[in-house]
């Protein structure tokens, strides 16, 4: 079916791979709202694009700002198809018992309950608009399956992605919502790009890891995101091919 003239939001959209996803849809002809916290760098971000892109500043985790957000895509477009619900933060590695609370928090605040807000406010706007209907897309990830050591925050909010994900795909069958889930790992993007000098193993060894033009996450969501309603691609893993990830270790 494609995305050409579908309107869809895209979130942590200043960098990395919402950026490069925003820019992907854009070219193929989707009219794209591009949020991020970063006003500046949405702005980038939109003059490089090809085609239709409204950049608006909103922090995900705060409900009046991203009340405001939906507000704006109304005012612009009236409808919203696709959200890919991307935006999201990591804490560096710390052993679980030397965590402290506002650091948690960080992680989780914007991981999970920005997400949360972010798909709450899109599966009201697509129950409501007529014809009914959308797509949420959820970005999980590979700690949604399998954590690193030291990433207690993060992967428990991955966790809870998939929960969410699940939640949203059977409670939106009767308004015609799909919801999915795109777990990655190893796009080269400024947040991985250490995964080239050497991350922790689950045996404690310190090893490089092979990592992925984020261009291919980029077209997976194009996919995602262009499926007829009747279909849905529930959970896709996208990763390295090499990244030690199905094997022991």
């Amino acid at each position: 079916m494609g995305v050409e003239n579908k309107i869809i939001l895209v979130t942590g959209a200043s960098q990395g791979i919402g950026k490069a996803c925003a820019l992907k849809l854009a070219k193929h002809g989707a009219k794209v709202v591009i949020a991020a916290r970063s006003k500046d760098k949405l702005d980038a971000v939109a003059a490089d694009a090809e085609g239709d892109v409204l950049a608006v500043s909103c922090d995900a985790s705060d409900p009046a700002s991203v009340d405001a957000l939906y507000k704006a895509i109304a005012n612009r477009h009236g409808r919203l198809d696709v959200l890919f619900n991307n935006a999201g933060n990591n804490h560096p590695g710390t052993d679980f018992g030397d965590l402290e609370f506002e650091n948690w928090r960080k992680v989780v605040g914007l991981n999970l309950d920005g997400a949360f807000l972010m798909a709450n406010r899109a599966y009201r706007m697509m129950r409501d608009q007529s014809p009914k209907g959308g797509r949420i897309i959820n970005n999980g990830s590979i700690s949604a399956h399998a954590p690193r050591p030291g990433s207690a925050p993060y992967t428990a909010s991955k966790h809870g992605i998939t929960g969410l994900t699940k939640t949203i795909s059977l409670d939106g069958r009767k308004h015609d919502i799909a919801c999915c889930q795109i777990d990655i790992g190893n796009a080269l993007t400024e947040m991985a790009a250490r995964m080239a000098d050497g991350v922790p193993q689950a045996d404690g060894e310190i090893k490089k890891e092979p990592l992925m033009d984020v261009d291919v996450v980029a077209d997976t969501i194009l996919y995602m995101a262009g499926l007829d309603l009747s279909a849905n691609a529930q959970t896709v893993t996208i990763m390295a091919t090499k990244m030690p990830f199905v094997g022991r270790g």
